[in-house]
């Protein structure tokens, strides 16, 4: 195979290691040092109009139990809470609170402040090529933090 293809993987988990990390640092020297970038990914799911404990388990790709677990985390830390269900009497709705809102905008600030010299370096147009062929090979949806 092309020595330029089998080079991709590794540069793409790179730029997304480096992303994650650069976001995680900018989340801590907000004042969120009580999070993992794992939590990230679950705030990802829940921004909006929350979810259940299932959903956020198929969104972060792992067993009901360690969602259940990271919940619980997260309600005693003061970022989410549990209430009941619009839809379905028999689940509990996991959503950000204030806390989780205002961690959620830190991260936001991290990740522009780690993107811009990415979209400085590339320029305008290179930037939105690689948006559009990411978008094309990107398959969207679950979110699973492997680090």
């Amino acid at each position: 195979m092309d020595r330029d293809l089998l080079d991709l993987p590794v540069l793409l988990l790179s730029a997304a290691r480096a992303l994650v990390d650069g976001i995680d640092a900018g989340v801590r020297a907000r004042g969120f040092a009580d999070l993992r970038p794992a939590h990230g990914f679950a705030f990802a799911r829940l921004a909006g109009d929350g979810a259940t404990v299932g959903q956020l388990a198929e969104h972060l790709d792992v067993t009901k139990q360690a969602a259940s677990q990271m919940v619980e985390e997260l309600v005693t830390k003061g970022y989410v809470t549990r209430g009941p269900h619009p839809q379905d009497a028999r689940a509990r709705l996991i959503v950000l609170t204030p806390k989780g809102w205002a961690c959620t905008r830190a991260a936001d600030e991290a990740a522009a402040e780690v993107l811009r010299p990415w979209a400085d370096t590339l320029g305008p147009q290179r930037l939105a090529a690689l948006r559009a062929d990411l978008s094309r090979l990107a398959t969207p949806g679950r979110l699973r933090p492997t680090w």
